[in-house]
């Protein structure tokens, strides 16, 4: 059998690499002396290096009346959100003003949608939850962000045309037409990667987008640095997070129209916290059709398609369940299971609910430590702002 010559030159060649030599091979690791163990352990593996990870920043309004369409087009989500993100969600009580209100409700109705998002299974160890005032930097970026948002831009929302038409203009406060401005303020403070939004929240979406880049090149970058500032963007661009498809919940009492707080009649929502026979009465009463057998896709049916989409959400079940299960039933039937299943999913949320608001040193204490957690992160953002933008040092 063929052997080889090694060098005494290529055997300190060797060495130095912390190569071992034939004999060295051959003996134990017992046998060898500490410094050649050594000179021959295996360089350690180079760590790898997490990447943190992407922020997520979303808030509801505080009506006190959080409604099916609130919670499986935005709360449900939360839930699956924080194990995948880091999560700020929190309670926008500043844009509950911007039409009238019942102001001694206000705080009510703001720790009653804190005690609701904890009960819907967000966990105070894994999101920062808060109200919205408690973080003073919203308001102070709101006003510093408006000098630099042209009207046109706001005059062109949707929902200020809309909502302003049927309030009358000597009814409509400026914050109507200036609150998608505090809506920028609230994603860009926390420099959020994503945004969840539905399908009547992207034009605010965009806006934001539209903001943060006007006031980057404005302020960015070299103009930034020769302020004394680290340079670059001041704000990162947002991305949506588009939902579930069929995550949009329809009336009762309107298959073509979203669920809404606002609509003037009780029986056109679930809200979560609705007794058994409220939920019975309103699901025995709500709108359907005269057609047999149940179906998910026929734009004729619109009633049909969204409470099989409720099913199908509050159940866990996969559609083609949905439609082998409930597509020879009557509506009497599939009304009984629907309720059934809308009140065994929202029981456990109402009792631990009920836990919660008996609770108000705790309440305070998740909002307390969200505020502050939220607060480090945005004050941060607006001093920059305040830098780029020329002001005084405090």
């Amino acid at each position: 059998m063929p052997f080889f010559l090694i060098s005494p030159a290529v055997r300190a060649s060797r060495a130095g690499r912390g190569v071992a030599s034939e004999e060295e091979r051959c003996l134990p690791a017992s046998a060898l002396s500490a410094s050649t163990a050594a000179r021959l352990k295996p360089p350690p593996r180079p760590m790898r290096r997490l990447l943190p990870r992407k922020r997520v920043v979303s808030g509801v309004q505080p009506t006190g009346m959080v409604h099916l369409g609130n919670y499986i087009g935005a709360i449900k989500n939360w839930v699956a959100l924080q194990d995948l993100y880091e999560t700020f969600f929190f309670i926008v009580d500043l844009h509950a003003i911007t039409l009238p209100y019942d102001a001694p409700e206000l705080s009510k109705a703001t720790r009653s949608t804190a005690a609701i998002y904890l009960a819907c299974g967000i966990d105070s160890s894994k999101a920062s939850i808060f109200v919205q005032s408690h973080v003073r930097a919203h308001i102070e970026l709101m006003w510093l962000l408006s000098s630099s948002t042209p009207i046109g831009w706001l005059n062109k929302m949707i929902q200020f045309k809309e909502k302003s038409r049927k309030a009358g203009n000597e009814n409509v406060g400026v914050a109507l037409l200036t609150y998608p401005v505090l809506m920028a303020s609230d994603i860009l403070l926390y420099q959020s990667d994503l945004v969840p939004v539905g399908e009547d929240q992207t034009q605010h979406l965009e806006l934001t987008r539209e903001i943060s880049e006007r006031v980057n090149n404005l302020y960015g970058g070299r103009k930034w640095k020769k302020l004394g500032g680290r340079g670059g963007s001041l704000f990162k661009v947002p991305e949506a997070l588009i939902p579930p498809a069929g995550a949009r919940v329809m009336s009762l009492t309107d298959g073509l129209s979203k669920m809404s707080k606002s609509a003037p009649s009780d029986l056109s929502r679930i809200n979560l916290l609705d007794p058994k026979d409220v939920i019975v009465n309103k699901i025995k009463r709500c709108k359907t059709d005269s057609l047999p057998g149940l179906e998910f896709d026929n734009p004729e049916r619109p009633e049909c398609k969204n409470l099989l989409s409720v099913y199908q959400i509050i159940t866990g079940k996969m559609k083609e369940e949905v439609v082998s299960e409930c597509q020879d039933m009557n509506w009497g039937t599939f009304k009984a299971t629907l309720t059934d299943a809308l009140i065994d999913h929202l029981q456990p949320i109402q009792v631990r609910y009920e836990e919660i608001m008996s609770d108000p040193g705790y309440l305070d204490s998740v909002l307390l430590d969200g505020a502050g957690k939220a607060s480090e992160i945005a004050d941060a953002t607006l001093n920059n702002v305040y830098q780029a933008m020329g002001f005084l040092r405090r």
